[in-house]
């Protein structure tokens, strides 16, 4: 579960320990989604003032990209420490990207990790991946995976 009433958090701090599934709808069209069950979430949420909540806690989950070098497949482990406050209308500073509205719930209002965890997930998986740090990619001459053997094109040496 990743989303809480204020009463419960209120009333004292919350454990978070759930996953973001990769068909959950806070995700967006375009965003790079988690492999396999999801992101885990693990942390807590704790009362930060008046109309005020914090959440601390960590992501991880793993991420299927093509390497950036040869072009092959290659997942990658992505981790993160994710540090966010969540704030009703009354108290949310709009210019501040880390702190997040609240969100109405069926029981009134509610604390939902599930677009923080999205956006720390998404700072986190890597721009360009990379299968191995020894790939040593393609021939830029015949396209050849270098990783697989010498290319026998005639290609220049690099001056």
């Amino acid at each position: 579960m990743l989303s809480f009433p204020t009463q419960s958090v209120s009333a004292g701090a919350v454990q978070v320990q759930g996953m973001l599934d990769p068909d959950d709808k806070a995700w967006l069209e375009g965003d790079t989604r988690p492999n396999g069950p999801g992101v885990e979430v693990a942390g807590r949420i704790s009362e930060a003032g008046s109309g005020r909540y914090y959440f601390s806690g960590s992501i991880a989950g793993e991420v299927t990209q093509e390497c950036g070098r040869c072009l092959s497949v290659c997942s990658a482990a992505v981790a993160a420490e994710v540090h966010v406050l969540f704030a009703d209308g009354a108290h949310e500073d709009e210019s501040d990207p880390d702190v997040f509205p609240l969100v109405q719930g069926r029981s009134g209002s509610e604390v939902d990790v599930r677009r923080a965890v999205r956006e720390g997930w998404l700072l986190e998986v890597p721009v360009v991946a990379v299968c191995s740090p020894e790939c040593r990619g393609l021939c830029p001459t015949c396209g050849t995976n270098l990783n697989q053997g010498p290319c026998t094109c005639a290609r220049k040496p690099e001056e």
